[in-house]
């Protein structure tokens, strides 16, 4: 049998440059979107009426949470070589990519002070998100399997 144990450190920098990475790209998507499917309203402004405008959550929920629930990371995340595991290193499922991703607005509000704060000042090194979910972002290497035998 086989026993699992992950130990975190925070990793701030990465995980600033993996969540720039992710928006950059979303919203890059977005705006392309948004110029092809919106309407001009004559001072540079697209709107996005009707069943069109599902599609934006739509493609926010693939991006972020079906890539983590399936690959343990998004693009970004991926980049940076940082995974998502659960506390006690399986991995997440869609319920608990949904709830890390939940948290964003909070997190990242106020330039990511309460992200980093959390980052900084919990044992585990979990922002909000994490907290709820009950994850951890490390290094796949940071995951540390022991062979037990009985």
């Amino acid at each position: 049998m086989k026993f699992y144990t992950v130990h975190t450190k925070p990793y701030l920098k990465l995980r600033i440059i993996a969540t720039l990475i992710d928006y950059i790209i979303f919203f890059v998507l977005y705006y392309v979107f948004l110029y092809a499917m919106g309407e001009n309203q004559g001072n540079g402004k697209y709107v996005v009426y009707g069943w069109p405008a599902l599609l934006i959550p739509i493609f926010w929920t693939i991006y972020f949470v079906v890539t983590e629930a399936t690959n343990q990371a998004t693009p970004g995340h991926d980049i940076c070589k940082l995974k998502v595991y659960k506390t006690n290193c399986q991995k997440p499922g869609f319920t608990d990519a949904f709830k890390r991703r939940m948290c964003d607005p909070i997190d990242i509000f106020i330039y990511g002070l309460p992200a980093l704060i959390c980052i900084l000042k919990t044992p585990k090194h979990q922002r909000l998100g994490d907290l709820f979910a009950d994850t951890v972002v490390v290094k796949a290497s940071d995951v540390e399997g022991k062979e037990v035998e009985f």
